[in-house]
């Protein structure tokens, strides 16, 4: 298979890259415009590889994705990239509307130029495959899960964003035709994590010595997933889901916030014990973020019964083995705290009232 991603250097997209090339032999185009959680150390793995090649350029760039398409000529392309910090969207939100809407766009009318040219061979054979997030959905109560019927509700500038480049992909199938699968996925976790997140920024902030800051009460549920699960569910979709189909990817790993930052410290304590005591001493509780969203909850079940996908990591299982990766790969790490983000609190600008 020839494909394209979108958004290759990032911590899914990589994740992405790594498994179709060293796993599955495919031939890989990645197209990253680097931005600050962009990392061409997160491919060192396949740097080199006669099956993988990388382009240095901005989805907002119409001229160079149409050529870019053209030459290549995927039979997939996966579309990773995105702006995808809800801290970040409150502080910057242009940032999070021009990449995720307008390169969305762009994406979506290169693809279609291409697709057009197809022979109805090719033309039936082709995906267009947009990696969402179930925030599109808004926050659930203490029940319920987010199916691919429920109603979008989008309550940040990223998840606002994101929601209307779902839209423009559904559009894209109903107006033109072109082949297009939509995947919302819960939180994903895992080796090569960017560590402005919950879990990695956890990780380093008790290696560090640092506070562990958790918003609120600790109350917000996440449903976690491995990264490597998902990927695994991405290619599924693309290769055998129903063209103009959406497909919820989870875990059913749900935990509030709190439980995962004690589970960090737990396993820490085993790993790498501190002479100072438990890990758990430096979790601190901070101010909540604005609009934070109560709960997030998927329900797989199309995806497990329609293509027989099924998370196999749980998230006793996962966690440890993310955190003796960032263990046992310093290297990679080390830098980013050191060079271009250091755990400081974002999204403060937004902070209402």
């Amino acid at each position: 298979m020839r494909v394209i991603i979108t958004g290759g250097a990032g911590f899914i997209g990589s994740a992405v890259v790594r498994y179709l090339v060293c796993r599955l032999g495919w031939t890989v185009l990645n197209i990253d415009r680097l931005t600050y959680a962009g990392n061409l150390a997160s491919l060192c793995e396949v740097a080199g590889h006669p099956n993988y090649s990388f382009l240095k350029a901005d989805i907002c760039d119409g001229a160079v994705i149409s050529g870019t398409i053209a030459d290549f000529g995927p039979e997939i392309i996966f579309h990773l990239a995105a702006e995808s910090h809800v801290d970040r969207s409150l502080d910057k939100p242009s940032e999070f509307i021009q990449t995720n809407l307008v390169g969305t766009y762009t994406m979506l009318e290169n693809a279609q130029k291409y697709w057009s040219t197809l022979n109805s061979e090719k033309r039936s054979h082709f995906r267009f495959h947009h990696v969402s997030t179930d925030e599109v959905y808004g926050s659930l109560g203490t029940t319920g899960l987010f199916t691919e019927e429920t109603p979008y509700n989008p309550r940040s500038p990223y998840s606002a964003s994101k929601a209307g480049s779902d839209h423009l992909v559904k559009a894209w199938f109903h107006s033109y035709g072109l082949p297009v699968i939509v995947s919302n996925c819960s939180n994903n976790y895992g080796p090569y994590h960017f560590p402005e997140k919950l879990i990695p920024l956890m990780i380093l902030n008790a290696l560090e010595g640092q506070q562990l800051p958790v918003y609120g009460k600790g109350e917000n549920i996440r449903d976690w997933l491995y990264v490597e699960d998902h990927v695994k569910a991405i290619v599924l979709a693309a290769t055998r889901g129903v063209p103009g189909r959406t497909y919820n990817i989870g875990g059913r790993n749900e935990r509030k916030n709190k439980e995962v930052v004690q589970m960090i410290c737990d396993v820490l304590d085993k790993l790498r014990p501190c002479s100072e005591g438990s890990y758990s001493r430096l979790i601190t509780w901070v101010e909540d973020r604005p609009g934070h969203d109560l709960r997030y909850a998927i329900d797989a079940s199309r995806i497990e019964t329609e293509l027989g996908w099924h998370a196999e990591e749980t998230f006793e299982s996962g966690i440890v083995k993310t955190i003796q990766w960032f263990l046992d790969n310093e290297w990679w790490w080390k830098p980013i705290r050191e060079k271009k983000y250091a755990g400081e609190r974002l999204g403060i600008i937004g902070k209402s009232g």
